[in-house]
């Protein structure tokens, strides 16, 4: 595949996000690689593998664990809510910077997704309603169990965990946090109209169902400061077996709610073509970041002309960075572009993490 951004191109222009100009508009998107120690520290290859991929305007992270009990979806995933932890992470931000670029962390908590073998702890969500899906343990797959209703100090302490793993990561050395309240994990479960089952202040009415992510965001821009906050959701996302009758309302009051904050920026996870896209870009008045679904996440002319009609302020792009760390020289140059191996997006060690070539490395005469 090839695809050359024109000179011109909105991409390709500096963006300024939470007070800092950006190099261009063409992010990494987060993608869990699951390749994190045991006990949750970040990967002594993960340095490398984020320090390659500079080149983008903005680095968010894999996923990052608030919590030990906010782990447990997926084997070998990184957290950030321990002095090993923030140490590693600081490595990681001195390598990217190093290399001229910018980075956040993107911090969440499973929910419902996480499986007892997997977090070692209790499953929970926003009522006991199970994710109709099997988990990927180390003993073999198994299915998500139905998870314990949190309770309303839980909830609290939840936020707090988020409020101290972003103090985490800003003395780390990080650029910024971004929460992740999308793609079926514990934020998205509370502002689903299905899932979410509840009675309380946090359940039924769309103002009351967004009121855990937007005392998230609260939290976090009190603690690091809001041009150091950015915000992902998904709004009628399937992942994690989600499901939301209304794809809109508990959205647009989440934006209204936290639109005086002036964070950073706001990163949709969505097809563009969706009416919740139009209700809510309509509303959101601050940076835009689209993330597109898996099946057009490539499509840079898609991409490049929404940037230029000034309908998105920058794109987070997943596989294709994934695959190509240089990919701004690639698509500036309209080069082939690596295709991505999916049988090494998970496993550990080097092989499909850092050892994806660069055109300058695949210019190097080879030694006899």
């Amino acid at each position: 595949m090839t695809f050359t951004l024109r000179e011109d191109s909105a991409l390709l222009k500096p963006v300024t996000v939470g007070g800092r100009t950006l190099a261009n508009r063409v992010f990494m998107a987060p993608l869990t690689r699951t390749r994190a120690e045991a006990d949750a520290t970040p990967s002594e290859l993960a340095a490398t593998y984020y320090a390659q991929r500079a080149g983008a305007g903005l680095i968010i992270s894999e996923a990052t664990a608030v919590s030990k009990s906010a782990n447990g979806a997926y084997l070998n995933t990184p957290g950030m809510y321990n002095d090993r932890h923030q140490q590693r992470w600081a490595e990681i931000a001195e390598a990217v910077h190093a290399e001229g670029g910018r980075m956040f962390v993107q911090l969440w908590h499973v929910g419902r997704m996480a499986h007892p073998d997997i977090s070692g702890g209790e499953t929970v969500g926003p009522s006991p309603v199970a994710a109709d899906l099997m988990a990927r343990t180390a003993t073999g797959k198994k299915p998500l169990p139905v998870p314990r209703a949190l309770s309303t100090g839980e909830i609290a302490g939840i936020v707090a965990d988020f409020r101290a793993a972003a103090r985490r990561a800003v003395d780390a050395g990080m650029d910024g946090v971004e929460i992740h309240s999308a793609n079926g994990y514990l934020l998205h479960e509370f502002l689903s109209d299905v899932v979410n089952r509840r009675t309380d202040a946090y359940g039924g009415s769309p103002q009351n169902r967004a009121r855990f992510t937007a005392e998230v965001v609260e939290a976090v821009a009190a603690e690091i400061g809001p041009e150091r906050v950015g915000l992902r959701i998904s709004p009628g996302n399937g992942a994690g077996d989600m499901s939301e009758v209304d794809e809109v309302s508990a959205y647009e009051l989440l934006l209204c709610r936290i639109a005086s904050l002036g964070i950073a920026y706001l990163h949709v996870l969505i097809e563009p073509s969706q009416p919740a896209f139009a209700a809510l870009r309509t509303q959101w008045e601050g940076t835009l970041v689209l993330n597109t679904p898996r099946e057009i996440d490539s499509d840079f002319g898609l991409l490049e002309n929404l940037a230029d009609w000034g309908v998105i302020s920058a794109a987070a792009v997943g596989r294709a960075y994934l695959a190509n760390p240089d990919l701004i020289d690639r698509l500036t140059a309209g080069a082939e572009l690596n295709e991505p191996d999916p049988t090494t997006f998970y496993a550990p060690g080097p092989a499909g993490y850092i050892d994806y070539p660069t055109l300058s490395e695949l210019a190097e005469p080879r030694s006899a």
